[in-house]
């Protein structure tokens, strides 16, 4: 019998499978489906969806066929089936139940793909389809590395360091390295309901504050999730990775016009979600199961670096602020708008940012009119009770990247550096007249 692991590419759910079943009379009924799911190289999943004659012959006579198509080169597959028992809960059923969600979205069937139970099958029989003609080349296959080492060496070059900074760089230029050329990372906010796009690579803008809702597309569904989701062929698909937020106050996602392949993975801690990292590619077919792994094994490590690093910075000490340093432009005057509703913050009528990062960039530009002051500290500003921040899973050494980053792209007179680890210092290039605003 062939190994199933070497049909990975016929478990994609790309291509409809066919499956058959007989009744206790012996009349045959043959129906498509959506998805049949890889377990082990003796198991697989079909998904019970509304096929009632189906699992109405399955369970009476406890086999099925089920015929398999590999999309890449067209060879086609017959599984003979043994059916073990039907799964309403777990890993192999949360797994199908979220890829079926994404692949009916994906495609705009809504709620006709949902999953009642995953029912999982002993393969008894794997056997190749003699085609009728001759199929065509396949492509050429990717090139073969160790993807689950490189990935873990690069986890062990991540949680060497110490400084946020260097640990996204480090990551998004290994992540580079292994293959992933467009990829974005993003970081929950603090109510949980959104994610924010805190670096990236591959793409012409950095997108630094993109949002995105959890819950919404392929990234907002693994953050609610914490499951893996990979798309390995979006050909017949629209793109599954919208923006989220309000008129006016929205910054578009980076990500490619025509992607044909996407993947993201979740970020976890300590048992929290700390980020989403996401891959995409123009070519179809440019992720494949291992890849998913090592993004996962990478994933796993950034989010525990992080968190290291955001410990290590609120713990910093505060060092006695020295006499601000001597500002461009003193004389020229811009407008600052805070909207209190939503911590949003416009200069000169231009949105910059808003959430969390926006009521810290409000506390430094306030502080800096009130007094001139513009050196701060993460150890001080986590202690700061005005600013109403959350406890460590808010991520602020990662929201001062964001800020600082969002700052440099908008090329305004207002920048945020950072003169060493766990401290920050306020550049403004003239006098702001600060608005506070409590409506919309």
């Amino acid at each position: 019998m062939i190994r199933l692991s070497n049909l990975r590419d016929a478990f994609e759910g790309i291509i409809p499978s066919v499956v058959g079943t007989v009744d206790a009379d012996g009349i045959p009924n043959v129906s498509y489906l959506s998805h049949v799911y890889y377990v082990d190289d003796s198991h697989v999943a079909m998904s019970n969806q509304y096929f009632s004659k189906t699992i109405a012959n399955v369970r009476s006579q406890g086999v099925a066929t089920v015929l398999v198509l590999d999309a890449r080169t067209g060879q086609q597959y017959v599984l003979d089936l043994s059916f073990k028992e039907a799964l309403a809960s777990g890993p192999i059923f949360e797994r199908m139940d979220n890829q079926l969600d994404v692949i009916s979205e994906l495609h705009g069937f809504g709620a006709m793909m949902k999953l009642k139970t995953a029912d999982l099958y002993q393969v008894t029989d794997c056997r190749p389809v003699e085609p009728a003609t001759t199929l065509e080349p396949p492509p050429p296959p990717r090139p073969r590395c160790d993807r689950l080492g490189r990935a873990a060496a690069l986890g062990f070059a991540i949680s060497a360091l110490d400084d946020a900074d260097a640990i996204l760089d480090a990551a998004l230029d290994g992540l580079r390295d292994m293959g992933f050329g467009n990829v974005m990372i993003l970081m929950p906010d603090a109510d949980g309901k959104t994610l924010s796009t805190v670096a990236s690579r591959g793409y012409d803008r950095r997108g630094a504050g993109a949002e995105i809702a959890v819950g919404d597309g392929l990234i907002g569904r693994v953050a609610r999730s914490r499951l893996p989701i990979r798309i390995a062929d979006m050909r017949s698909a629209v793109r599954y990775a919208a923006s989220a937020g309000g008129e006016g106050r929205s910054i578009p996602l980076p990500g490619l016009a025509h992607p044909q392949c996407q993947m993201a993975v979740p970020m976890l801690a300590r048992g929290q979600l700390r980020g989403v990292i996401f891959a995409e590619s123009e070519t179809s077919f440019a992720f494949d199961h291992d890849d998913e792994q090592a993004l996962a094994v990478v994933a796993g490590q950034l989010a525990s670096a992080l968190l290291l690093a955001e410990m290590a910075a609120d713990t910093a000490p505060a060092q006695d602020a020295p006499a601000c340093p001597e500002q461009a432009d003193s004389g020229k005057r811009f407008r600052f708008r805070y909207f209190a509703h939503d911590d949003s913050v416009f200069i000169d009528d231009d949105y910059v940012i808003k959430g969390v990062a926006g009521r810290l960039l409000y506390h430094f530009v306030r502080c800096y009119a009130d007094s001139g002051r513009c050196e701060f500290a993460n150890r001080e500003i986590r202690r700061e009770t005005a600013l109403k921040l959350p406890d460590l899973k808010d991520n602020l050494e990662t929201r001062l990247i964001l800020l600082r980053q969002r700052l440099e792209d908008k090329q305004g007179p207002v920048r945020l550096v950072r003169p060493e680890r766990g401290q920050l210092r306020l550049l403004v290039a003239g006098r702001p007249e600060i608005e506070v605003v409590d409506g919309d």
